[in-house]
């Protein structure tokens, strides 16, 4: 039975030491960020079958190290003002992919530290790509999963397509005396122009201004005018490129709009001929809205409330900002923002079954369950914050303290083996005796 204690004193020593490695580890790695701290799980040593009618009877032949289970609680999420820069608030893994040790695989991650690489590619600081789902032009995102890559070329110009006025017009405005007049819009119509600016197929700004002149009670006309410079070819004076009608009801409400000309712009230099701008005052009664969405006629000065236009110049790409669903948007210099993709965010049936790849991965196992693979903020998925790291969430003092338990503990198996030493030393003594 000496021999016996002499062992599990020996089991307890290695136990003791693999344990001791497992904190080591955490505290090495207090500061590495998104790791999740270890714990090492003891289970007893049986030197018989459980079987055996009197194995209660019978002392164990020590202990073991029967696992080491990761500790997957979130640590604390640490500013850096870096949008490239990510985490996690709540469940789930980045997707990245590229080989490792020679596997060529997706690999998981809480450590957002990403940036963009000389081709615009989305990367770990070990150049994985990180995986989302491409934008497509219509505003939806592809099914399939791919690198997450900013399209660092200039922008192109987009010429303007539609104009979108909010305004009140003054309900108690004069007729003017005399019709409206291109050549002399402030004398002929009711209120300054709203002017907007145009943008033509390779990005050079125009102005359009659009003025309204009262026909009669809850009757309005809209001219759209520009200077005559910009025209192609070259005039003098403005140029009326549009015009239209309309109608409010008792109560202010749109009630109607019908455009007369539509406007088109023809302009120099290069730019497409023909060029065809929408105006858009609001959602008539007529066309099945409340006619209270945009143009309106109430008793009060004339006010524009909002306007705008979908065209804008050429620019180039700047960085990328990322929201809390992920969503990935380029950054222009002409102020535009492009949705490029969205984030991939894997989660898995049983996290603590993830193998640990290194670099701060995980790998996928037979016990942690195929990749659920879907957007933050789905199904148990956490939030993105951008320009923000998840921080280790090993707690320095619980380690420390368990060093000291650790340690107790191997002195403590180190006695029981010297005590079997010295029993059977006195055993011998007895035979010399």
């Amino acid at each position: 039975m000496a021999l016996q204690a002499m062992y599990s004193g020996v089991s307890g020593l290695q136990a003791e030491s693999q344990a001791l490695s497992v904190v080591g580890d955490n505290i090495a790695n207090s500061e590495t960020v998104g790791f999740k701290s270890q714990r090492a799980v003891f289970e007893d040593v049986l030197g018989h079958s459980i079987l055996a009618g009197s194995a209660s009877s019978l002392p164990g032949s020590g202990v073991q190290i029967g696992t080491v289970q990761q500790m997957f609680t979130e640590g604390s999420l640490q500013n850096t003002g870096v949008s490239t820069d990510l985490a996690l608030n709540g469940d789930g893994f980045f997707v990245v992919k590229g080989n490792v040790d020679g596997v060529s695989s997706n690999f998981y991650t809480r450590a957002g530290q990403f940036n963009l690489d000389s081709t615009g590619t989305l990367v770990n600081p070990n150049g994985l790509k990180v995986q989302g789902y491409t934008a497509n032009p219509d505003g939806t995102y592809q099914a399939a999963l791919s690198d997450v890559k900013a399209p660092t070329a200039a922008l192109p110009a987009k010429e303007t397509a539609n104009i979108s006025i909010v305004a009140n017009l003054d309900s108690t405005a004069a007729v003017p005396a005399l019709p409206f007049d291109a050549q002399n819009p402030a004398n002929t119509a009711n209120s300054p122009p709203i002017s907007m600016s145009v943008y033509d197929s390779l990005g050079n700004a125009h102005t359009v201004d659009v003025y309204m002149a009262k026909t009669a009670d809850n009757t309005w006309d809209y001219h759209a005018i520009m200077s005559g410079a910009d025209a192609n070819p070259p005039v003098a004076g403005n140029v009326e490129v549009g015009t239209g009608t309309l109608n409010f009801t008792t109560g202010g409400a749109l009630n109607s709009v019908t455009t007369t000309t539509p406007i088109t712009l023809n302009f120099g230099g290069g730019a497409t001929a023909g060029q065809t701008v929408a105006l858009n005052f609001g959602t008539s009664i007529a066309a099945g809205g409340t006619g209270l969405d945009g143009m309106t006629q109430f008793a009060g000065a004339t006010n524009v409330s909002s306007q705008s236009q979908d065209g804008y110049a050429s620019g180039n790409f700047t960085g990328v900002s990322v929201d809390g669903q992920g969503v990935v948007t380029g950054l222009y210099t002409n102020g535009q923002k492009i949705p490029m993709a969205q984030l991939a965010v894997a989660s898995f049936q049983d996290d603590q079954g993830l193998g640990r790849a290194g670099q701060n991965l995980w790998i996928e196992t037979r016990d942690s369950g195929t990749a659920a693979m879907g957007t933050a903020g789905t199904g148990n998925r956490g939030a993105v914050s951008s320009g923000a790291l998840e921080s280790s969430n090993v707690d320095l003092a619980t380690e420390f303290v368990g060093l000291i338990q650790h340690q107790r503990s191997f002195t403590a198996n180190s006695k029981t083996i010297t005590t079997a030493d010295q029993m059977m030393q006195d055993l011998l003594n007895i035979k010399q005796g």
